[in-house]
């Protein structure tokens, strides 16, 4: 059960890629049209302002259509097998149900008590999906759907039909099933939505309400949560879904931030809710203490091997707001280390707050200073100084922290138990694989880590499901105990892994989606001959 939770977790994380460049864009295009930064310029009937206007909306894609972004992105992570397939029938199903809402509304609503005649927004409870008018269920209901239909895929997609009904085997069948499907789907919908829509309006109540404490709380849960892959079922509702806003802070962050650019009084009080998006401090103020700690404690001989892979680790968690390359460098080895981590991000973000900083900042460095402080520069100086002191004094406090608590403990952790950091060449690689010069010309690095990782997950035949989310590869093997130690996957270039009965995670880093790719290719190849794949691709 944990498995497949982590395993939706990851898939979610596909499309919340494609949101820091459209973030950066609508952050800008709002710099750009402020009449505080280019004067006369700002003007409506301007051809600048006008050609600032196109891009800005071409950025707000994405975010106006996220339910349905999040529906046909999960597809990508979930299915077994023909992921193009699965997002059509998602894609479609997704759409019909959301047309059995509208017209189960529109005929039944005083059954439901949903009033299918009111207009769309406010708090009618009601939006627009693709053109159709149906119940706001937000990001919830896509990822539902979205699961549902993929467990029909991966069930149905294979199955054999009758020669006659030919017609009907693969993604045909798959929508049918998924058609009738979508049926009770809609219907238990509105009977239970409503009552949930209320239940999140009164928990909007209570964590505004909260203040300081939620705040401490949220960022302490989306922290914690990170090694079971769950934390995205804490800042998701919050961030893309309409918790703790009606659209989610992300997009009424970057709706309201030109009101905000214009207005002297403080954003708190403008935008309260920005408390529940500061986790990406952590990310910037935190990892940095955190890395330098580890640096000074590592032995001295084995300190500029311990740079080469913390300093990549750190600029990634720092501008680009991925840590798991940084942290889990160190879960494995010392868990409660990380539970300190997460006690001061909470803490951080805590006191941030209570000092009047809010705002849109989930990210790294690069989505702070696009989205936060270059359009309120000016207006609200003073709020990102107060930040910057605030994230400083904690980089200390982080530093301080675990340097004393891992000297204290004398925490194994790289560069310190004595084993020596190296990796392996492309040669020592050719030699123990038989690979000629010629052959060797033409094989990159990924497909030499591909090999290596399929070999130290015990070889294709050990593998059942393979997967990935943001920085881990996610596999479930037959037998667990065919599977290499991490040494041999962190000679091999990942960052570490960790095994949890069949399910292994083997922590690569940013660059995981195309080493699960090369694996896949590898496993197709050498079972092109079979009638069936002895692996699920996912």
């Amino acid at each position: 059960m944990l498995s497949a939770i982590q395993r939706l977790g990851g898939a979610m994380f596909t499309p919340v890629l494609l949101f820091p460049f459209v973030g950066i864009m609508v952050g800008l295009t709002i710099v750009l049209k402020n009449p505080i930064f280019v004067g006369d310029l700002a003007n409506p009937d301007g051809l600048y302002y006008q050609v600032l206007f196109i891009l800005e909306e071409g950025a707000w894609t994405l975010f106006r259509n996220m339910p349905l972004l999040f529906a046909v992105g999960l597809p990508i992570g979930l299915a077994k097998t023909a992921h193009a397939r699965a997002v059509l029938v998602v894609m479609v199903s997704y759409l019909t149900f959301n047309y059995f809402i509208c017209a189960m509304g529109t005929q039944w609503g005083t059954f439901f008590d949903v009033d299918f005649n009111q207009a769309i927004g406010g708090t009618s409870g009601l939006t627009d999906i693709a053109g159709i008018k149906t119940l706001d269920t937000g990001i919830f209901g896509a990822i539902i759907i979205s699961a549902i239909v993929t467990g029909l895929h991966n069930r149905f997609f294979d199955k054999p039909l009758p020669a006659y009904l030919g017609i009907f085997q693969g993604t045909a069948f798959v929508a049918i099933v998924a058609f009738f499907t979508m049926l009770p789907a809609a219907w238990a919908t509105l009977y239970i939505w409503p009552s949930i829509q209320h239940s999140i309006l009164d928990l909007q109540g209570f964590l505004v309400s909260s203040g300081s404490f939620g705040v401490w709380l949220y960022t302490f849960l989306e922290r914690i949560l990170i090694p079971t892959g769950l934390h995205h079922f804490i800042y998701a509702p919050f961030v893309f879904g309409n918790v703790a806003t009606p659209n989610g802070i992300y997009v009424d962050w970057f709706a309201g931030l030109e009101t905000f650019t214009h207005s002297t009084q403080a954003i708190k009080d403008l935008f309260p809710a920005g408390g529940f998006a500061l986790h990406g401090n952590s990310k910037v103020f935190g990892c940095s203490g955190i890395a330098l700690a580890m640096y000074h404690t590592a032995k001295p001989e084995n300190r500029k091997k311990v740079a080469a892979l913390l300093i990549p680790a750190t600029l990634t968690a720092v501008f680009v707001g991925i840590t798991e390359p940084l942290e889990f460098t160190f879960l494995f080895i010392a868990p409660w280390l990380f539970a300190v981590h997460a006690l001061l991000a909470g803490t951080m973000s805590m006191v941030m707050y209570m000092f009047g900083v809010v705002g849109n900042m989930g990210g790294g460095l690069i989505e702070i200073i696009t989205g936060n402080w270059v359009p309120l520069l000016g207006s609200h100086t003073y709020m990102m100084i107060t930040q910057t002191v605030i994230g400083l004094c904690f980089t200390v406090i982080y530093y301080v922290t675990f340097k004393f608590l891992i000297i204290k403990f004398n925490v194994a952790l790289p560069g310190r138990d004595g084993a020596e950091l190296k990796l392996r060449t492309k040669q020592d690689f050719n030699e123990k694989h038989g690979i000629s010069n010629k052959a060797a010309a033409s094989t990159t690095p990924l497909h030499i880590q591909a090999i290596e990782t399929i070999e130290g997950l015990g070889g294709i035949d050990n593998i059942t499901e393979l997967s990935n989310c943001a920085t881990r590869l996610r596999v479930t093997v037959q037998d667990p105990q065919l599977v290499a130690n991490a040494d041999y996957f962190m000679e091999a270039g990942a960052v570490n892994v960790v095994k949890n009965g069949c399910a292994i995670q083997v922590i690569i880093g940013l660059h995981v989606p195309q080493l699960r790719e090369a694996c896949e290719q590898i496993i197709q190849q050498t079972h092109k001959h079979s009638e069936q794949s002895p692996i699920a691709s996912c």
